[in-house]
């Protein structure tokens, strides 16, 4: 099966579209391993150099895996459907459940990583809070990871003197989590405002969440405002864009 044709497109991309075309048809479904570099060498009459290239795109776009003395092997993907507008329902925390529950079901869910401070937060954070130059914000830093893969790295920012004394400045906030101690104290949020973007991650972020190269990551900024209008929580989510599908369900 030789690499002819093509116009002026390199060899290696040519070869790693065939490849993607044999993994959207199921030819390679996920987990098999995908031909070795010794195998695209011997069927395309190419280099070694071409051949790790063309494996190389399949790896930088996601769709692949190497491991290491084993080979390449088709990504696994069971996506994660994030339900922006139902997992923030009232009646789902204020039951003592997680916001977690609606998108986790199915899946082994633990927060791997939990870490509370309090220190001046983000300029971005400190202006949505109201907060003076130079007041402290409690914050709190939250790995969660599904059937031990880390998915999404959550960094929230509360006005440290309003939640004082409150579970949430522990790691464990109970039943309902940051809401439901909000709502105990009589700020209760009652509306939400998510931001989102994406980009490459920093090199931090893609250790944290064991990301393979080339793989981006989703940013979404969450504001969480009381009846009256004042926020009282921002959240900062980086989720591992390979393991997310985002839906909201909303009536225009």
């Amino acid at each position: 099966m030789g690499s002819q044709g093509g116009g002026r497109q390199p060899k290696y991309q040519r070869i790693a579209l065939e490849l993607k075309a044999a993994i959207e048809t199921g030819q390679y479904g996920p987990g098999d391993r995908l031909p070795g570099e010794n195998d695209l060498m011997a069927a395309h009459a190419v280099a070694r150099m071409t051949a790790r290239q063309a494996l190389g795109v399949l790896q930088t776009e996601g769709l692949a895996e190497a491991r290491k003395g084993a080979g390449v092997f088709v990504r696994e993907y069971r996506p994660i459907r994030r339900r922006g507008v139902q997992r923030l329902s009232a009646g789902l925390w204020g039951e003592g459940r997680s916001v977690w529950a609606v998108e986790a079901q199915g899946w082994d869910l633990e927060v791997d990583a939990v870490s509370v401070s309090e220190e001046e937060p983000p300029e971005a954070a400190r202006r949505l809070l109201g907060l003076a130059d130079g007041a402290p914000a409690c914050v709190r830093r939250r790995r969660f990871s599904l059937d031990g893969r880390p998915v999404m790295l959550a960094t929230s920012c509360l006005d440290a003197e309003l939640v004082a004394g409150t579970a949430i400045t522990e790691i464990d906030t109970g039943p309902g989590g940051i809401y439901a101690r909000l709502a105990e104290i009589g700020h209760k949020p009652v509306r939400f405002r998510e931001e989102i973007r994406s980009r490459m991650p920093a090199p931090a972020e893609a250790d944290r969440l064991g990301l393979p190269a080339g793989t981006p990551v989703v940013l979404i900024c969450r504001t969480a405002f009381t009846a009256e209008g004042w926020a009282v929580e921002v959240n900062d989510m980086v989720l591992d864009s390979s393991a997310y599908i985002l839906e909201y369900d909303f009536t225009p």
